[in-house]
């Protein structure tokens, strides 16, 4: 391997710069993360697509046999991510020869898979040890659907789960783990008006084109209360008391 490919195998920046993209600082952070779970809370348009592909492409692109499973509320989401990861293939210095190329899914000749999946919990059980799991807009895929994805990293010491999305509520997984996963969690926070590529004027625009509670989940990253919700989820929260001990089990 010569040395501008070792460098390209170790750092994921450097990889997604010899494809032509120059990272942003939080892109850059997100690439070179290490750990096991990320939650990305990216406002719209602010590069957290792309990002994820690089990722993806350079999982399957330098760890023989890896598996990268691509999941969204829906197929046809996951196979626009699935269209990311594949363009990006044109941009490599030689492209890989292929196993496999459809619309869902590619096998490169080193036996890694990238696949896209259906927003369903019966369909993704047939997988395992997956090496990297991608859910793009956490905040709308289903609890059951997520509770169905972790299990599969049991057997892989090494596996990354990355949850990226704009918020969608005070509630879910996705939420719960932005606010309260704890040091098992990395957290990347990137707002619309931190994206140097988002025009400032078009932002002000939308301000006053949109409610606040749209215009601040969609651009400025801020969990909101459903609109219709009598009570917020703070005082919901703060109006729940512990059961004592000896209570507890009782109807």
């Amino acid at each position: 391997m010569i040395a501008a490919d070792l460098a390209r195998a170790l750092d994921p920046a450097a990889f997604a710069e010899s494809l032509g993209f120059i990272p942003d600082a939080w892109q850059r952070q997100a690439l070179r993360w290490s750990g096991r779970r990320a939650v990305w809370l990216c406002a719209r348009q602010t590069g957290k697509s792309t990002c994820a592909a690089l990722l993806a492409l350079h999982r399957a692109t330098y760890q023989p046999g890896a598996l990268v499973l691509l999941v969204s509320p829906s197929l046809r989401q996951s196979s626009e991510l699935f269209r990311k990861v594949a363009g990006l293939l044109d941009r490599l210095d030689v492209r890989p020869d292929l196993l496999e190329d459809n619309k869902l899914s590619l096998t490169l000749t080193n036996g890694s898979r990238v696949l896209s999946l259906p927003s369903s919990e019966a369909t993704i059980r047939g997988f395992s040890a997956p090496d990297l799991i991608v859910e793009d807009e956490a905040a709308r895929v289903s609890d059951e659907l997520h509770a169905a994805l972790t299990p599969m990293q049991a057997t892989s010491p090494s596996g990354q789960l990355v949850l990226m999305s704009t918020p969608f509520g005070r509630r879910g997984h996705f939420f719960e783990a932005w606010e309260s996963g704890g040091e098992a969690w990395a957290r990347i926070r990137v707002t619309a008006d931190e994206c140097e590529r988002i025009d400032q004027s078009f932002l002000e625009q939308e301000r006053r084109s949109m409610d606040s509670w749209t215009f601040e989940q969609e651009y400025l990253c801020m969990f909101k209360d459903a609109q219709a919700a009598v009570f917020s989820s703070d005082d919901v929260q703060a109006a729940l008391v512990e059961m004592p001990p000896f209570m507890a089990g009782w109807p």
